[in-house]
């Protein structure tokens, strides 16, 4: 099987332009590719993971990939798949977001020795001159046909601003600024962002010539992707201070039966005939199937030791045991009222199992919260210091676990 024939096995892509010359550069390692990443958190999320783990596949088979982070652009704001505008964020915020990005972009991908690349648009956006742009770039879009892109129709009813008009415009700029610069001759993107790729494509065609190489391929299901990354009580990051290894073991290990393989296939590195094996997996066996992405993807994140303390912990809380590995909740003085005790919907609150006391009581009340396996009933549930002195495990539906102590 060809890189690019376990590419389309695995489920990962969904439209390419070009596809002979694509499969010609992927399988013989030719690719200068890259993909774009816009710096709005701190921190990467599971949103992104398909997009990391296929730069790292593509670089094991020889290609180079390009992490663009989108310094830039995030000055405007990517409308796709949105029905407000972005928040404005500062050049500070957005130096600081691209520094984190880095950090853990480097547990996926080989930047050493020129393997990779990692680049800022902000680098040639912030210097561009209005009237060349106009003149030079502007000239090459159809404003009847960016209207006609899926990412501006669904922003039109209520109001799209100028600002984010021109994104498509500075989007198929990186990919004409980064083939100039690198040889960059690839960009993926998710399948919301289609139209910004065949924008760039486009341009440099029609700048450099229709025998320029620039092709495009989008991600099956990245759009769903960055719904992974979304819980009830917010999303799910790679920076272990905001999602713990244990609460990311968690997520995994909780996926919906009927996404389990799916994910094996598109987010691990274990050998297609070893997945396609667990198809008939049924009970129990795919509650393995899903140990196993849990920790595959842990380790590849956290590390190998602490995927094996999260699994450790998570398998001891299943039966009933100590779960000594489990994300701790510290709580101080400050924390008990006068009488010395703190109410379960502001334990639930600090523990970071709801975002309100309002979501906590509805948990309650749904017979979704427990303290050491026995069901909280009543939201006016109070407990004391004393209560703390042994084990006291929170949990919150069948996901959401906390150790709580008191300092």
């Amino acid at each position: 099987m060809t890189v690019y024939d376990e590419l389309v096995a695995r489920g990962l892509i969904a439209q390419v332009t070009d596809e002979e010359e694509i499969k010609e550069l992927i399988n013989n390692g030719k690719a200068v590719f890259y993909i774009g990443f816009d710096p709005t958190a701190d921190s990467l999320h599971v949103g992104h993971f398909m997009a990391l783990c296929l730069m790292k596949r593509l670089q094991m088979a020889g290609n180079k990939p390009i992490a663009l982070i989108g310094g830039g652009t995030a000055m405007i704001g990517d409308p796709s798949g949105r029905t407000d505008m972005r928040q404005m964020m500062t050049k500070e915020t957005i130096q600081h977001n691209c520094d984190c990005f880095k950090e853990q972009m480097s547990k996926f991908i080989d930047f050493s020795d020129g393997k990779a690349l990692m680049v800022n648009n902000a680098d040639w956006l912030l210097d561009l001159n209005y009237i060349e742009v106009l003149r030079e770039v502007g000239a090459c879009f159809s404003v009847n046909n960016m209207l006609r892109a899926e990412c501006y129709k669904q922003r039109m009813e209520k109001g799209l601003s100028f600002l984010e008009f021109n994104y498509m415009i500075m989007q198929s700029y990186d990919f004409y600024a980064l083939y100039q610069k690198y040889g960059c001759n690839m960009q993926f993107g998710g399948d919301d962002q289609w139209s910004n790729m065949l924008g760039g494509t486009e341009l440099i065609r029609r700048k450099l010539g229709k025998d320029a190489y620039a092709m495009t391929i989008t991600l099956l299901l990245n759009s769903e992707g960055k719904k992974m990354g979304k819980t009830q009580s917010g999303a799910v990051w790679l920076d272990p201070n905001k999602t713990s290894p244990f609460d990311f073991y968690q997520y995994w290990r909780n996926v919906d039966d009927a996404d389990v393989l799916k994910c094996l296939r598109m987010l691990t590195f274990l050998p297609l005939e070893q997945i396609d094996e667990m198809d008939h997996w049924e009970g129990s066996q795919l509650n393995q199937a899903k140990e196993i992405l849990a920790f595959e993807l842990t380790k590849m994140v956290h590390g190998e030791e602490e995927a094996t303390k999260a699994q450790e912990s998570a398998r001891a809380l299943f039966t009933g045991g100590n779960a000594a590995n489990m994300p701790t909740t510290t709580l101080t003085d400050a924390d008990f009222n006068e009488e010395g005790k703190i109410g379960i919907l502001d334990l639930m609150v600090k523990a970071e199992l709801v975002t309100s006391k309002a979501e906590a009581r509805r948990g309650v009340q749904q017979g979704g919260v427990t303290v050491n396996g026995e069901k909280v009933n009543d939201p006016f549930t109070a407990y004391e210091k004393g209560d703390f002195a042994d084990d006291f495990v929170l949990k919150r539906g069948k996901k959401n676990f906390r150790k709580v102590v008191v300092e």
